[in-house]
């Protein structure tokens, strides 16, 4: 039998050799809850029968009555002695989930485990519509329907090569020389994809709002479609975000809103590489460092961290999952040490 601190470290993403090279965490709890949400009551729908399993007898399904939706998932791991102040929220991006933090797609510990490693009790939550934060009926409560990711769609969106260079077999895919994401594992990345709506931003924002107020204060690592939620949540609780680093994010709150209540609250953008190939993200950087700017503007701190211009070259959309994950994110406990974040 495994020594149940070996089975924790298996749990929390490390394996094999490194299981037991690295000292084990001590952990105080792991646990989950859902919070957020509201009842829809739906009617007038027409029942049906349904076999709700093979060589079960059909039933009625009456999909009328009361219904949980809108609700969202978070994981935490509670350290014995964690030496942040505050927690860490681990934030995805779109059509993903928190697997996002979790093991990386070619297997190496993700995010989750570094910052445990570093010293912080780490939340990793499922935005509401995502994994096991689940959806609701559309177009009845979502309106529309979802939307999914081709496996191709991410190689030139996530600049992990040009999109000329997405083929179905692995052999034949073109990657940028230096790319730092571990292309043998694309397809295990993709298998991460989930379905999203276009339609759904303020429930997922109402659900992140609810979060912040359960667990925070905290400090908030968001990524990419995450960015923007995590800017509105800050707006709306100042006094519960210490802190706001967003990789990539791909969105901001309306050009002319009102920055100065994130005063107290330091934000760090981070931006990989090969932009130049990329218009699209261009344009997106613009309209986030002019977020930036209007957050300097208004007395706060929000600094831009550009590895390129750092030495640090070849890294994708999904930086943490590349080959140097752990590089960048010790850049970002610098920053978070450097900001007074920790003890």
């Amino acid at each position: 039998m495994k020594h149940p601190l070996a089975i924790l470290a298996l749990a929390l993403g490390i394996g094999g050799a490194q299981a037991q090279t690295l000292p084990p965490l001590q952990v105080q709890e792991i646990g989950s809850f859902h919070v957020g949400g509201r009842v829809v009551a739906l009617g007038d729908m027409p029942k049906r029968e349904i076999i709700p399993s093979p060589g079960a007898p059909p039933i009625q399904m009456d999909p009328n009555g009361e219904f949980q939706v809108e609700q969202m998932y978070a994981q935490y791991v509670k350290l014995a002695e964690p030496r942040a102040r505050y927690p860490l929220l681990l934030w995805h991006g779109g059509g993903l989930t928190g697997v996002t933090w979790e093991t990386t797609p070619d297997g190496r510990p993700g995010w989750q485990m570094y910052f445990l490693r570093q010293g912080h009790n780490v939340y990793v939550s499922d935005a509401m519509e995502r994994g096991r934060s689940g959806w609701a009926r559309f177009p009845e409560i979502f309106a529309g329907e979802p939307v999914f990711r081709a496996m191709g769609e991410g190689w030139g969106l996530f600049r992990v090569g040009p999109q000329s260079g997405w083929n179905a077999r692995p052999a034949a895919r073109k990657a940028f020389a230096d790319t730092r994401f571990p292309v043998a594992a694309w397809d295990a990345f993709a298998r991460q994809s989930v379905p999203r709506w276009t339609t759904t931003d303020s429930q997922i924002q109402a659900a992140y709002n609810d979060y912040v107020q359960k667990v925070c204060p905290c400090v908030i690592i968001v990524h990419s479609q995450g960015g923007n939620f995590a800017f509105n949540a800050a707006l709306a609780a100042p006094d519960k975000v210490r802190a706001v680093i967003a990789i990539e994010p791909s969105g901001t709150p309306a050009e002319g809103t009102d920055a100065s209540p994130l005063r107290g609250v330091p934000h760090l953008v981070v931006w990989g590489d090969h932009f130049a190939e990329s218009p699209f993200w261009q344009r997106i950087r613009g309209n986030v460092e002019r977020w930036a700017g209007a957050i300097r503007d208004a007395g706060g701190t929000a600094d831009i961290m550009d590895l390129p211009a750092e030495g640090l070259r070849g890294n994708s959309h999904m930086m943490m999952m590349d080959t140097n994950s752990d590089e960048v994110a010790g850049r970002l406990q610098a920053w978070m040490e450097r900001r007074g974040l920790m003890r």
